[in-house]
């Protein structure tokens, strides 16, 4: 089973989604990403060449969870208090 090196995790309950790059077999926490701005953020710092590209093109180098691509925000449960 292939995996992709950058994964985005699933959206976090108070909103937001992980972010980890695997690199020589380990997996590292790049943060806690709130919009695609984020991940292209980490991605740079990371050293990913193109983050842009890699985050808002088709590339087989990230790996979305779960949600949709590009989606940050956490869904209102129906037990919120307003």
């Amino acid at each position: 089973m292939h995996h992709a090196p950058i994964t985005v995790h699933r959206i976090a309950p108070a909103g937001g989604r992980r972010v980890s790059l695997r690199a020589e077999g380990r997996d590292s926490v790049l943060g806690l990403a709130r919009s695609d701005a984020d991940v292209i953020e980490f991605l740079r710092r990371a050293g990913v060449p193109d983050p842009d590209e890699v985050v808002l093109g088709d590339s087989a180098l990230i790996e979305w969870m779960t949600d949709d691509p590009h989606a940050y925000d956490a869904e209102p449960s129906d037990t919120d208090i307003p």
